[in-house]
């Protein structure tokens, strides 16, 4: 969903309840040949009533005042609902009009007060423009356009003499040659339209042709974002009930998975959109940037999204009378509308090559003091220096020194902690801090693996446990490690054997624990033991602090593909552990776990910030027979990486306004496992003999060979789909 606001949401249901009321799909259905003529619907004129046509128009020329943004959310929630007509054709014109100078305040008002617009971009006109003494003559066609038949007026882009743009406003009244064709989208009209010596005023001034066109592209976006996402809602409530054998079918494994990651990709392409849309007043190359990576991950991978949640409806969703193939047909035509594939991927991917995405955030002179605050203390710290450097190139937050004793006494190592551990931050306030950091080029310090750590200890441990490790997780003087997963239990930690028996004092441990990342550098861990073993499997065990230095405790370094040792198994043999290290309650030890894992996956999902690009960015950077490919992999890869940025920042601004927290964590997981993969195969297959080589310039093996460690950290992409299908769209267990 695109709303970020309350009111936004509220603007939306107020679309989906008028379309509800006037626009059902059966009655649809029964005005599909009206439609294909361009006959405006029964209910136009209450919908214009309503002004959700005009939303982001100004109110002195008859519009809401609203944002581009408010009427993203229009144009999503009326996709949903199928509500037919020209309401997308017109919205996209009117905010192209918007673009333009004081020529085009007369078509404004004309949109805004309901006049029905198609706007047509220069690569899809073939339309020549000729002074005629003080105005213009026309000639030439445009091809298929949708929406053209209804279309009260016409802003059209034409080729003038000397190669430029010029935009003209046509009025269709004035005897446009039009003609009607059979389009794909049985929801909305499409046409052609021949010119010859058309009499044409003076043309509308102002209008910058590449802001226009990524305009288009962005509300397209959301039109296919609310597509594709009715389209999963309804293929999840389909399989949800529908029984097979006895049992429903979403409680199949396999079609939960796929329905998983059907939710990943639509909330994929509905970030993409909303990013897109946002970025109309940031620079334009931001914005191309923004509305290419929503063509490609919103509007061109339409079609296939929507093809698989009909495929889930077997082979009911194939028939006429299933409304299923409606949406599949209007994602389709939306895709086709936008151009081709590799159009939007190779301009991605030319942008790519010098720029990334921006995240910034325009707060204003919101939390001014607390900005002054923090800006103040940043100031002072980046006079200082950490002098232990990092041990681990990949992490120069693991730097510690007198800056990070600094920053960590102000709270500001993990500002969302409560004080005196960190300052309690808001989300606005973290924005802050973040914008803060980022003005500086002042790396944040990272708490590592202690970040999944500490909450825990901080809300479960004791006065004592607080005192003992907080400060020093802070400070960075002491690395931790995870003792979680077992040979026989990894996802799965619930069937974990490790034991810890009670003894005098405290308890003796026994057991073999694997996968543990920095166990070798690490002075204490987090440990899961089974502290009751008659208890229910979830409730018998408990949650340790353990000194690595302690006699029993064994270190294996296990060797990775890559010759790297980042991960061990660790053997315990009757290893003491004081009382005053179990953490909360014994048997509680579940609990601590699951809260430690979200928090897990949660920075895992900020690792969207490392750059998967670089062999291709760098060879995009020399021509060659793979060039245009490569331009289009990297713009590919950026695509998507944009969209997971969008949809965590999305999920920031969700926070900022008040709203609760929402899946996010879980599905931005899951979309890192796409790009990961979608990444390491593009650097494979164009990066040619490289690959060849462990120590190659730029680097491909050596990124290739980690991935392993990404994909499966956190949880395995299994169980991560599985965690979506039942705890996000509540698909029934087995």
């Amino acid at each position: 969903m695109l709303a970020i606001t309350i009111e936004q949401e509220q603007l939306a249901e107020a679309v989906t309840q008028f379309a509800a009321r006037h626009a059902p799909i059966d009655k649809t259905r029964a005005a599909l040949d009206s439609i294909a003529a361009g006959e405006l619907p029964t209910w136009w004129e209450e919908f214009i009533a309503n002004g959700f046509h005009a939303v982001h128009l100004p109110e002195d020329a008859g519009g809401q005042g609203g944002t581009l943004a408010d009427t993203a959310c229009v144009i999503e929630a009326a996709a949903a609902a199928l509500l037919p007509g020209p309401l997308l054709s017109t919205v996209s014109a009117s905010a192209v009009a918007s673009l333009a100078d004081d020529s085009a305040a007369t078509l404004v008002a004309d949109l805004a007060g309901g006049a029905t617009a198609v706007v047509v971009l220069p690569e899809d006109s073939g339309v020549r423009a000729m002074p005629d003494g003080e105005g213009w003559r026309l000639t030439g066609s445009i091809g298929s356009t949708l929406g053209l038949l209804a279309a009260q007026r016409v802003l059209l882009a034409a080729h003038g003499e000397d190669g430029t743009e010029l935009w003209f406003a046509l009025d269709a009244s004035s005897g446009l040659a039009l003609e009607q064709q059979r389009g794909t989208d049985l929801s909305t009209d499409v046409g052609t339209l021949a010119l010859q010596d058309y009499p044409a005023q003076a043309p509308v001034t102002g209008i910058d042709t590449e802001r226009a066109r990524c305009v288009v592209a962005a509300l397209t976006a959301c039109a296919s974002a609310g597509t594709v996402g009715k389209g999963v809602e309804t293929a999840v409530n389909y399989i949800r009930t529908r029984e097979q054998f006895g049992k429903p079918v979403g409680s199949f494994q396999a079609l939960q998975h796929k329905a998983a990651v059907l939710l990943v990709n639509a909330e994929l392409a509905s970030a993409s959109a909303w990013d897109a849309v946002r970025a109309i007043d940031e620079s334009i190359d931001q914005h191309r940037l923004a509305a290419a990576s929503a063509a490609l991950m919103a509007v061109c991978a339409g079609p296939d999204l929507m093809l698989d949640a009909l495929l889930m409806f077997g082979a009911i969703g194939y028939t006429w009378e299933h409304d299923t193939h409606l949406y599949w047909r209007r994602a389709t035509s939306l895709a086709a509308s936008v151009g081709s594939t590799p159009r939007w991927a190779r301009e991605a991917g030319e942008l790519a090559r010098t720029l990334k995405r921006s995240t910034a955030i325009n707060l204003g002179d919101v939390e001014s003091e607390f900005r002054a605050t923090i800006a103040a203390t940043l100031d002072q710290a980046s006079e200082l220096e950490n002098e232990t450097p990092t041990d681990d190139a990949r992490a120069p937050g693991l730097a510690y020194g007198s800056q990070r004793d600094l920053l960590a006494k102000a709270g500001l190592v993990a500002p969302h902690l409560p004080a005196p551990w960190g300052i309690d931050a808001s989300p606005v306030q973290q924005v802050i801090i973040t914008e803060e950091f980022d003005k500086r080029g002042m790396v944040r310090p990272s708490l590592s693996i202690a970040e999944w750590i500490l909450p825990s200890i901080l809300n479960s441990g004791t006065d004592s446990q607080r005192e003992r490790f907080a400060w020093d997780m802070l400070r960075g003087t002491k690395r931790w490690c995870q003792l979680f997963s077992e040979p026989g239990a990894g996802s799965d930690l619930a069937t974990l054997v490790t034991r810890a028996q009670k003894v005098e004092g405290g308890w003796l441990v026994n057991g073999h624990k694997i996968w543990t990342s920095s166990a070798h550098v690490a002075q204490f861990g987090a440990m899961l033991a089974r502290t009751d073993p008659d208890a229910p499997k979830h409730r018998g065990i408990s949650y340790f602090l353990v000194d690595m230095s302690s006699p029993g405790i064994e270190i294996s370094p296990i060797k990775q593909a890559s010759g790297e040792s980042h991960f061990n198994e660790v053997f315990l043999t009757d290893v003491f552990i004081p009382d005053d290290m179990l953490v909360g309650e014994p048997g509680h030890g579940w609990d601590l776990a699951v809260a430690t894992m979200a928090v897990e996956r949660t920075a895992i999902s900020n690792y969207v910030t490392i750059d998967r690009s670089q062999a291709l960015r760098r060879m995009a950077d020399t021509d060659g027979p793979d060039h245009d490919t490569i331009l289009q992999a990297l713009g590919g890869i950026e695509a998507h990486t944009t969209a997971i940025k969008a949809m965590v920042l999305r999920e920031t601004l969700r926070l900022v306004q008040g709203q609760g927290p929402g899946p996010t964590s879980s599905i931005a997981k899951y979309a890192m496992v796409l790009l990961l993969r979608r990444a390491s195969t593009a650097n494979l297959g164009l990066t040619g003999r490289l690959a060849m080589l462990e120590d190659s310039d730029p680097a491909v093996i050596k990124p290739y060979f980690d991935m392993p460690s990404e994909l499966i950290g956190g949880g395995t992409a299994e169980i991560q789909l599985t965690i979506i299908a039942s705890m996000i769209l509540g698909l029934p267990r087995k």
